[in-house]
C-alpha cells in the first residue's frame, strides 16, 4: 500500500497525467465543435488535436526541470524523450495514417464489384499535424508551470 500511496504523492507524474487526459478532453470538445455531435470516442482515440501525448511529455519534461533544476541530467533525459515522443506524433505516425488512408482508398476501389468483401478499414488518424504536437506542447508546459505556481 505503502508503493500507491508512493505514485499517487509524485506531482510530477500526477501532472503529466492531468495534462494528458486535459488534451483529451480538449479533443472532446474540438469534436463537438466540428461535428456537431458529441462523440464519447474522442477521449480515447489518437490523433486529434491538441496532441495528448505532446502534452504528457511536455508536462513531465516542465515538472522535471522546475523540481530538478533546468540543468539536471533528469531534465535533458526527459527533454530529448520528449522530443522523440513528438518526432513521432507528427511524422513517423502521420505518415502510417497516410499510408492507411491510401491503403483504403485501394481496398474501396478493387472491391466496389464485390459488396461481400468485408475487411475492417485500417484507422486512418494515427498521428498528428506539427500544429497539433505544438499545441500539446504548449498544453503540456502551461499545465505543468500553473500547478507547481499555485499549488503543492
Amino acid at each position: 500500500m505503502q508503493v500507491v500511496n508512493e505514485i499517487l504523492g509524485n506531482r510530477i507524474l500526477i501532472i503529466a497525467l492531468i495534462a494528458c487526459l486535459s488534451a483529451q478532453a480538449i479533443k472532446l470538445v474540438v469534436d463537438l465543435i466540428k461535428n456537431q455531435k458529441l462523440n464519447i470516442r474522442a477521449l480515447v482515440t489518437t490523433g486529434g488535436m491538441p496532441s495528448s501525448h505532446s502534452a504528457l511529455v511536455s508536462a513531465l519534461a516542465t515538472g522535471i526541470g522546475i523540481t530538478t533544476g533546468w540543468s539536471s541530467p533528469e531534465f535533458a533525459i526527459s527533454t530529448i524523450f520528449a522530443i522523440i515522443v513528438m518526432y513521432d506524433a507528427a511524422g513517423v505516425r502521420q505518415a502510417a495514417g497516410k499510408q492507411a488512408r491510401i491503403l483504403n482508398q485501394i481496398i474501396d476501389e478493387l472491391f466496389q464489384e464485390n459488396p461481400e468483401f468485408n475487411e475492417d478499414r485500417l484507422k486512418e488518424l494515427l498521428g498528428h499535424t506539427p500544429f497539433q504536437v505544438i499545441m500539446g506542447l504548449l498544453l503540456g508546459v502551461v499545465i505543468a508551470w500553473l500547478a507547481f505556481r499555485y499549488t503543492f
